[in-house]
């Protein structure tokens, strides 16, 4: 049974560290589209888990380690099916602002203003200036990127 709690235990570890460092064998370079750190964490959690219950219920050392390998197999499969489920629905970055066209909708200059890009997802206003000012509706074009806010000159 201690060999159980033992695997368990490192499971339990490994899932954890993975949970807050971010995946540890691709920290190693393992696991490149194979087995994450998150699945097999899992699946040793499974695998220490299912054994203890199977060798608690009389089923001998033998029996309750099929059972845990058995289980461990099907639960690191599993997870990491969600795992992959999981990256493949993350979002693209936003596309780079810089050339992308707009209007102004407040008077542009120096100490700011406001802009409408046309085609970005992620916010279609931002904050703005520009080294002359512009008047509110006049076309534009961003030149850079400072945090949330661009840099405009005219079209």
């Amino acid at each position: 049974m201690t060999l159980f709690l033992v695997i368990g235990g490192i499971g339990l570890v490994l899932l954890l560290a993975s949970l807050v460092f971010g995946d540890l064998f691709e920290s190693f370079g393992v696991g490149e589209g194979g087995l994450s750190g998150i699945a097999a964490g899992v699946g040793a959690v499974v695998f220490g888990a299912s054994g203890v219950i199977a060798f608690s219920a009389d089923l001998g050392f033998v029996w309750a380690s099929v059972i845990g390998i058995g289980f461990a197999l099907v639960a690191a499969f599993v997870s990491q099916r969600f795992i992959h489920r999981l990256a493949a629905t993350e979002d693209a970055p936003p596309p780079p602002l810089e050339g992308a066209f707009g209007m102004t909708t407040a008077t542009t200059g120096p100490g700011g203003g406001e802009v409408r890009l046309e085609g970005v997802q992620d916010l279609e206003s931002r904050l703005a200036w520009a080294d002359d000012e512009i008047p509110a509706g006049t076309r534009v074009q961003v030149v850079a990127v400072s945090g949330s806010r661009v840099l405009v000159r005219r079209a």
